[in-house]
């Protein structure tokens, strides 16, 4: 392996519904790929404050007991103060804050290095319009 690198992306995201769980690996596989990252790390940031990435299992139910346990966590409703600014989402902010912005994926020998069941997935909790993703592949090449 020789030559450092570093490569940046930004993809852009709209969901159907307010609230949804998107499975992005391949999307971090297509960077990767193409930044010919050997041996380093893959930063995948959102570049919003009420969507958040991190990884888990890509499992349907899952997604529920996520969606279920935030819900219960930082409900819908209409009584926060951030809403008194003209927003109806202070859910959606502190959603976000449960299960993080970013992740660092690993690179290892040419491949993502992650486990078994693991996935890269983009959280949304203020969804249908835009929003981008920033992805940055550190390392050397392969």
């Amino acid at each position: 392996m020789s030559g450092l690198l570093a490569h940046t992306e930004y993809i852009t995201i709209t969901t159907k519904a307010r609230y949804a769980i998107l499975d992005i690996t391949d999307r971090v596989e297509e960077l990767r790929e193409k930044a010919v990252l050997g041996d380093g790390f893959i930063l995948v940031s959102t570049m919003h404050i009420t969507s958040s990435i991190f990884v888990n299992d890509r499992e349907s139910g899952l997604y529920q007991d996520i969606m279920a346990w935030l819900e219960d966590l930082a409900p819908r409703r209409t009584d926060y103060k951030h809403h008194l600014t003209g927003e109806d989402n202070a859910d959606a902010h502190l959603k976000r804050m449960l299960l993080g912005h970013q992740v660092l994926v690993p690179v290892t020998t040419g491949a993502l290095d992650l486990g078994p069941w693991e996935r890269v997935h983009y959280g949304e909790f203020d969804g249908c319009r835009p929003k981008r993703i920033l992805m940055k592949a550190i390392g050397v090449k392969a």
